[in-house]
C-alpha cells in the first residue's frame, strides 16, 4: 500500500467565469486571461510534480451552464477558443456558484486541496436554484474543509462587500477595460504560483492573504 506521507498530493483548480452579455466589453482580454491562468497550472504542475494539478472551468449566463473542462488533469487542458466565450443574457451568480462546488465536491476528498475562483462583472440576478443563504452555507462548509475561495469582480461592484456575504475571504476588483483586465489577470496568475508554492513547502496560507503580495 502506498505511504499516505509520500502520495501524491491533489490541487483542484476551480474556475467559475460569467458569460453574460455585459461581459462582451472584455471578450478578448477575458479569453486571453483564461487561457494563461491554465498555462500557469501546467508550469506548476511542471514545477511541482509531486502535486497532481487538475482544473475544472465553468462559464455561465441565463441560458447555459457550460463545463469546458470537467475535473482534467491540467496538462490535458485545451486551449479556449473565441467559440468557447460568447458573453450573452443575464447573470445567474449564485447558481453558478451552487452547481459548481457541488460539482467538484462530488470529485474530491478530505485531504485534497481546492481553490476556487469566481470572476464577475455583475450582481446576481437571475437564479433559480441556490440563494445568498444556501451559497454562504455551501462556502463555509466547504471552507472548514480546507478549500480556499476568491472572488474576482469589477470595480462597478461592492466587491468586498459581495465577498462579505458570501463568506469568501480573497476578493479583488479590477475596472472593466481591456489593459485593467490584462493587469486582473495578472496578479491572479502571481498570486496563484504564490498559493501553489505555499502548498509545495507544506504551508497554509493566511486567510485573506491571497492577493497580499507582500
Amino acid at each position: 500500500m502506498e505511504n499516505s506521507e509520500n502520495a501524491t498530493k491533489k490541487v483542484y483548480n476551480l474556475i467559475i467565469v460569467d458569460e453574460s452579455g455585459s461581459m462582451s466589453i472584455i471578450r478578448n482580454e477575458a479569453l486571453a486571461g483564461l487561457n494563461e491562468t491554465v498555462e500557469t497550472c501546467q508550469k506548476m504542475q511542471e514545477m511541482h510534480p509531486e502535486m497532481e494539478q487538475r482544473i475544472t472551468l465553468i462559464s455561465f449566463d441565463s441560458g447555459h451552464f457550460k463545463v469546458h473542462f470537467d475535473n482534467e488533469p491540467v496538462m490535458n487542458a485545451r486551449k479556449l477558443t473565441a467559440d468557447d466565450y460568447r458573453p450573452n443574457a443575464a447573470t445567474p451568480l449564485y447558481d453558478a456558484i451552487g452547481k459548481g462546488i457541488a460539482k467538484l465536491n462530488a470529485q474530491t476528498g478530505e485531504n485534497d486541496s481546492v481553490l476556487v475562483t469566481i470572476i464577475t462583472d455583475g450582481e446576481e440576478n437571475c437564479s433559480q436554484e441556490y440563494n445568498l443563504k444556501l451559497v454562504k452555507n455551501l462556502i463555509e462548509k466547504q471552507k472548514k474543509q480546507g478549500w480556499t475561495f476568491t472572488l474576482i469582480g469589477t470595480d462597478n461592484l461592492d466587491v468586498e462587500g459581495m465577498a462579505g456575504m458570501m463568506s469568501i475571504d480573497n476578493h479583488m476588483a479590477f475596472a472593466e477595460d481591456g489593459e485593467s483586465t490584462k493587469v486582473m489577470f495578472a496578479r491572479e496568475r502571481k498570486a496563484r504560483s504564490r498559493f501553489y508554492a505555499c502548498m509545495a513547502r507544506g504551508e497554509s496560507m493566511k486567510e485573506g492573504d491571497y492577493f497580499n503580495e507582500n
